[in-house]
């Protein structure tokens, strides 16, 4: 197995060069900031993938026994892929779903996606790419535990330390990000 730190300082490296962006921006929880992290731009790029993918299933040992893991689409789209894939080659296959926005309009009309290949009542941990205040992976958690799985907390490829962690943790979850906007910021 590689060493887990080089993995991460790479991880970071990318992140820095490919998700890093020192702009005005309005974030989805309505505050303006100074500087924008686009996690996606780093787990959809082939190694970013694979790094995402390997830190985070490291990360998913703070969490006791885990069956799946998933989030609200679509910044944990790529992430949950990326941890279910490396967890098949690693032998430990770890099966991903994604929490819509709106439950499907026809067929199923589910809120969760991948739903068949969870076990009933299952402990899950819910993954997103940035953080600022925890509110969509907190909705996503309420449509989650709604489908009666146990979720078992949160983790994020960037804590943008605006209040997240705090909210999270104030719900009984554990909290858990592979870097926070310190790091990334290089400070």
């Amino acid at each position: 197995m590689q060493d887990l730190k080089a993995l991460r300082s790479e991880l970071l490296s990318l992140i820095r060069e490919k998700s890093y962006e020192q702009k005005t921006v309005t974030l989805a929880s309505g505050r303006v900031s100074d500087f924008y992290v686009d996690g996606k731009q780093t787990s959809l790029h082939p190694r970013g993938a694979y790094l995402c993918g390997r830190l985070f299933l490291d990360l998913l040992k703070n969490f006791g026994p885990v069956e799946a893991v998933g989030g609200p689409t679509l910044g944990a789209d790529p992430l949950a892929t990326a941890i279910a894939l490396v967890s098949s080659l690693e032998g430990t296959p770890l099966p991903a779903f994604i929490v819509r926005k709106e439950p499907k309009g026809h067929g199923t009309r589910r809120w969760i996606e991948g739903k068949n290949n969870l076990p009933e009542g299952c402990n899950v941990v819910v993954v997103e790419d940035v953080v600022t205040t925890g509110g969509s992976g907190l909705s996503a958690v309420e449509k989650i535990e709604e489908e009666g799985y146990k979720v078992v907390g949160l983790m994020a490829l960037v804590d943008r330390e605006e209040g997240a962690r705090e909210a999270i943790e104030a719900k009984g979850y554990k909290f858990f990000s592979l870097f926070t906007k310190t790091e990334v910021r290089g400070g």
